[in-house]
């Protein structure tokens, strides 16, 4: 049985400056089983005024996409998984990108917002683009495999009996600085993988899905990983009400402890049907 939760709340230093949530979420789950999770994570600078708005549209954009590729190859698990393992990390990648790009530009013209001109008196699309500036995380879930995907910053990990471990080691730029579907060919910067799915079926298994205010909210790596791990172990003993319950107040005060940013933890727990 697959339970999908999460939560987005409000930085403690965002709060203090009355600056908005950024983050945004959203999961969906398919006619044959499969499911959708997606976090994206706005900059949130003066630089982009918007960017709520991008990371919205981010996470609408790969549940679409995403969504009608497992339309478009229901009942052929084999040749999806094909197809992702050869297209994630390009055609996909261009796909969500040209997509993110085409709306962000189509909801600025909507609510009637000045587009900035370039030295040559033309349309400045890319100024358009940072304006809304976002990181997205994807993951799909079917009963054959997984598929990951990652442009920014943010983890994807999966917990299970065997540990912490993260599903895309994505790349570490030093200071704020990040990948982002505002730049100019964003595509190149996504990082995708697949694997089929050999995990123990009589042993729970957790995906976690977060921005990176929850891991820099953290001294090191092995910090948050153990953080993973004992929401894995709440799932185990409490379940997914308990834990799904106070899941906003202990993401407010990991905030308030720690990085300040907002933060969103987007869980995707499996319990075998025997338990």
């Amino acid at each position: 049985m697959i339970q999908v939760f999460g939560a987005s709340v409000q930085g403690a230093s965002h709060i203090r400056s009355g600056r908005e949530c950024q983050d945004s979420l959203k999961k969906v789950s398919m006619d044959s089983g499969a499911v959708i999770l997606a976090v994206a994570d706005g900059h949130g600078s003066e630089a982009c005024p918007y960017s709520k708005t991008g990371s919205f549209t981010a996470v609408n954009v790969f549940c679409k996409i995403m969504g009608d590729y497992l339309d478009t190859y229901a009942g052929q698990p084999e040749l999806l998984l094909t197809f992702l393992k050869r297209e994630g990390d390009t055609k996909i990648a261009q796909e969500i990108d040209a997509e993110w790009k085409r709306r962000i530009l189509r909801l600025h013209t909507r609510c009637k917002r000045e587009i900035p001109r370039n030295t040559d008196g033309g349309k400045d699309r890319e100024a358009v683009y940072r304006l809304y500036g976002s990181t997205l995380l994807g993951l799909v879930i079917t009963e054959e495999f997984f598929f990951a995907f990652q442009l920014g910053d943010g983890d994807i990990v999966k917990v299970s009996e065997n540990g912490v471990h993260n599903v895309i080691e994505a790349d570490k730029i030093l200071g704020t600085e990040t990948h982002s579907l505002s730049k100019a060919e964003a595509w190149k910067k996504a990082i995708s993988l697949i694997r089929k799915r050999e995990e123990n079926k009589k042993e729970p298994v957790m995906y976690m899905l977060s921005s990176d205010g929850l891991s820099n909210s953290y001294k090191n790596d092995e910090e948050f990983k153990k953080t993973c791990m004992d929401y894995y172990v709440l799932l185990k003993e409490h379940g997914v009400k308990a834990v799904s319950g106070q899941l906003k107040t202990w993401l407010q005060e990991t905030s308030e402890m720690g990085s300040g940013d907002d933060i969103t933890a987007l869980f995707l727990y499996e319990v075998p049907q025997e338990q």
